[in-house]
């Protein structure tokens, strides 16, 4: 991806209107990279309608919406005359892009525990009932499950099922949804927990040995935990919408809204200072 099309004769090309529109707010390449924390080489190539560098399509359109709004200008019709400029680009982008919403799939829902815990009931009322229909009659056996039990189930269990030994005594299940608890690392781990909680925000995930453990969009709401032994890579898309928690400390937003940002976490983060 490089220089697209010219654009028609009666409106600058993408770059010179960014750069027009930040010689107008009185900003310097500088300051506007500060704000954006989009490289200046990066910055100055965007000015110049060169979006090789931008790593893609999906980027270049987060860097000129950034950049867009912190020199004064609507992000929309520039990344709309991006689009049109770099048809054939943009659709061979492999990803969703980053800020539109109305493309951005739902996550797989957590699974059904209200359901897990009726069939549950049912198991054990079925149990009861059989007992209590092949014993002698007499005293009943005392098979409910939690006259047998002392043991107190996970609080975020939902569900007891019968032992396989069949003395009544129930079991927990262990859950296994750990983005529902704020993150805490075991030692010697990095644990990684991103929520969307102020709008959508397309993440990519990758670990130590570099492998992609998530690329999608998350709706507001959502949250997505990970761990291991060495770092968690993350690129974030719409930063401000993002909180971040590492190693069991709430670290805030990821970034300003609108921003794209990298970052990368290791056990022992974050720094104590």
């Amino acid at each position: 991806m490089s220089i697209g099309n010219p654009p028609p004769a009666d409106r600058p090309s993408v770059g010179r209107a960014l750069a027009q529109a930040r010689t107008e707010a009185g900003l310097t390449v500088d300051e506007v990279s500060t704000t954006t924390r989009v490289r200046v080489p990066i910055l100055q190539a965007i000015e110049q309608d060169d979006f090789s560098r931008c790593g893609g399509d999906v980027y270049a359109r987060g860097h000129i919406r950034a950049i867009a709004r912190a020199v004064g200008l609507d992000p929309d019709p520039l990344v709309e005359q991006y689009a049109a400029d770099h048809d054939a680009d943009a659709a061979a982008a492999p990803v969703a892009p980053l800020y539109e919403a109305e493309r951005i799939k739902s996550e797989p829902r957590r699974p059904n525990w209200t359901a897990a815990m009726v069939a549950a009931i049912v198991a054990v009322i079925g149990f009861v009932g059989y007992t209590a229909v092949s014993g002698s009659g007499g005293d009943g056996g005392k098979p409910t499950a939690r006259s047998g039990s002392s043991a107190t189930p996970s609080p975020s269990a939902s569900t007891t099922t019968a032992s396989p030994q069949g003395n009544g005594a129930p079991t927990a299940p262990q859950p296994t949804d750990t983005s529902s608890a704020i993150a805490a690392a075991p030692p010697g781990k990095v644990t990684v927990k991103v929520t969307a909680d102020g709008g959508a925000s397309w993440i990519q995930a990758t670990d130590g040995n570099g492998k992609q453990l998530f690329q999608a969009s998350l709706e507001e709401g959502q949250s997505k935990t990970w761990t291991d032994d060495k770092k968690i890579k993350l690129i974030v898309g719409n930063a401000g919408a993002v909180q971040l928690f590492v190693n069991g400390k709430d670290l805030g937003p990821a970034g300003d809204k609108g921003q794209v940002v990298r970052l990368t976490y290791t056990p022992g983060d974050p720094t104590q200072g």
